[in-house]
């Protein structure tokens, strides 16, 4: 098995971006930067946005979402949770096309904890293999077992009956679609994207995860994709209310799939969490080297006023483990 390192894909010409740095990925994690004191208040009506390094994909979210003021804050106790990973692919988790289990585990782990009343996790999977919901890919990816070892149970994401129709109103290309009836009867809606290249859109990370979420996607790719997914995310009922990203080892080429394990990038070892998906996005891309405004869907979401990847007025917390 012949995993990439970051030093690796430069030396043999693979292309991050222009503003990718060995030193502080993009910029993101400046040594110079100041930390954040308190998150939990933000007088000056600023997003907020934890980036954290070097530790275990389990061990980043607890610190990540102790520094938002804790899953308690999302998750009150009683209520009805749905978790929206990537597990589109029936690829093992070394293949990074899919959120880890992991981090799955331990984010059931913390809604259970609060008190939730149920914690769903589904995808509208690509690889459907033999079975008509997803099951392949919810089992060979991990997320199946970790999930429910810590007290969620998966849904199925590939039966058009789960669906309802939205209303659109601000949407440019997108005028209604139809999204799963998770998504819109839980109470709380959290996004947790990994992150990686893809062929179309460039990188998907929390905003193109949420194709995952509704019915059909091919719409998406014949109507103007990058203005499809700003579109979707007019309507404040589909916004999570918490995006964390798996940004540990990274596909950074032959997206959204891959095709072996050469296509991660080893090394970067980070997890971030938002509450603003625009910010997020505008951050996993910092991370593998573009521009917080390059890609078309982010700069077009920020534009439109759907949240911000003006990074400058983001209040970030930066947490390194080791």
């Amino acid at each position: 098995m012949n995993i990439t390192t970051r030093r690796d894909f430069l030396k043999t010409g693979v292309t991050l971006g222009a503003a990718f740095s060995l030193a502080d990925l993009g910029g993101l994690f400046a040594s110079d930067a100041a930390p954040v004191a308190d998150l939990k208040l933000d007088a000056a009506g600023k997003p907020y946005l934890v980036a954290v390094r070097k530790g275990s994909r389990a061990a980043m979210l607890d610190a990540a979402l102790k520094a938002l003021g804790g899953i308690e804050r999302f998750v009150k106790k009683g209520q009805t949770v749905v978790i929206k990973p990537n597990a589109a692919w029936d690829v093992a988790p070394e293949r990074s096309a899919n959120t880890h289990p992991e981090l799955m585990g331990r984010l059931v782990e913390h809604c259970v904890k609060a008190g939730a009343k149920s914690v769903s996790v589904f995808d509208h999977t690509c690889d459907h293999a033999r079975d008509s919901w997803g099951g392949t890919c919810y089992v060979t990816s991990g997320i199946r077992a970790a999930v429910e070892k810590a007290g969620g149970k998966m849904a199925a994401g590939n039966d058009e009956h789960d669906y309802r129709t939205v209303s659109i109103p601000n949407g440019v290309a997108l005028k209604e679609t139809k999204v799963h009836k998770l998504l819109l009867d839980s109470d709380v809606f959290i996004n947790v994207p990994v992150l990686k290249h893809h062929g179309g859109a460039t990188v998907t990370i929390a905003m193109k995860n949420l194709m995952g979420a509704m019915w059909d996607r091919r719409f998406y790719h014949s109507h103007n994709l990058h203005q499809c997914i700003a579109d979707y995310i007019s309507v404040p009922k589909l916004r999570p209310a918490l995006n964390i990203l798996d940004a540990y080892a990274p596909m950074v080429r032959n997206g959204p799939r891959g095709k072996s394990v050469d296509d991660v990038l080893q090394g970067m070892e980070s997890l971030l969490a938002s509450t603003d998906i625009v910010a997020l996005d505008a951050a996993g891309a910092r991370l593998l080297g573009h521009a917080e405004d390059e890609i078309p869907h982010v700069k077009i979401a920020s534009d439109s006023g759907y949240g911000t990847c003006r990074l400058k007025n983001v209040k970030i917390e930066r947490i390194a483990l080791a």
